[in-house]
Order: structure tokens, then sequence, then C-alpha cells
């Protein structure tokens, strides 16, 4: 696979996340845990698909503080108010496979933001248009 077709296919398996994302938001049947799986699942596939686009091969992980140093050794960063998405890393490894108490201070609608702050960096990062 190309890596501008990998780069595509992970922003529209990101954007599958993010539906569901929006989909659960304020539902309280879904625990924070599920939220958060998938909320950590679109920054992932966001900030691969940047690599992807630079060209950067990346490991199949889950740990959002060594992708982020992938694009950091690339010479890419993230703004500032996005440097704490790697907080989201146990969602995917921790949380996922064991009955952890989620964070008091976990805010859906806070990482949901989040999450939509990435994608719209992460696309003009890429030169993709605004949507």
């Amino acid at each position: 696979m190309k890596q501008s077709e990998a780069s595509r296919l992970l922003l529209r398996k990101a954007a599958q996340d993010e539906a569901l994302l929006d989909a659960i938001l304020a539902n309280p049947a879904v625990d924070d845990e599920v939220f958060g799986f998938h909320a950590q699942q679109a920054v992932e596939k966001l900030l691969k698909a940047w690599l992807a686009h630079l060209n950067v091969p990346y490991p199949h992980i889950h740990n959002l503080r060594a992708i982020i140093a992938l694009l950091r050794e690339s010479g890419r960063h993230l703004p500032p108010d996005l440097s704490d998405v790697d907080a989201l890393t146990p969602y995917a490894t921790i949380h996922r496979y064991a009955d952890v108490p989620v964070a008091a201070a976990f805010d859906r609608a806070q990482v949901r933001e989040q999450v939509r702050r990435l994608r719209r960096f992460v696309e003009s990062q890429m030169g993709l248009p605004a949507p």
C-alpha cells in the first residue's frame, strides 16, 4: 500500500472511531473506558496517518507517547494544547484489559474536542483542506 493510501485509510478509520465518540458522548450506559478506548484509537490513527504521510515507518503499538516521539524525531511537533493527548494511552492498554478505576476528572466532551482539534491540526499538516 502506498503511503498516501495508508494515510487516507488511517484518516477514514479514525473518523469511524470519532463517529462512535459522537454517538456515545452523552450515553451514561457506555463506560468511560469504552469512550476512552475509541478516543485513544482515533488519536493513534490520526498520528499514524501523519507519519504515513511523512513516509515515516511506525511500529504497531498503542503507546501514544512513542508515536509522538517518532513525529518529534522527524522534526514535527504537536501544538501545546494537544501535548497531553498521550494521556489516553492507558485506555488502549491498561483500561482495556483490567478493571482499573478511571480518573474521576475524565471529561468526555473535553476529550472529544481534543480529538477534533487533533484531526484539524493533522489534516492541516498534511495539506488537506479544512472542512
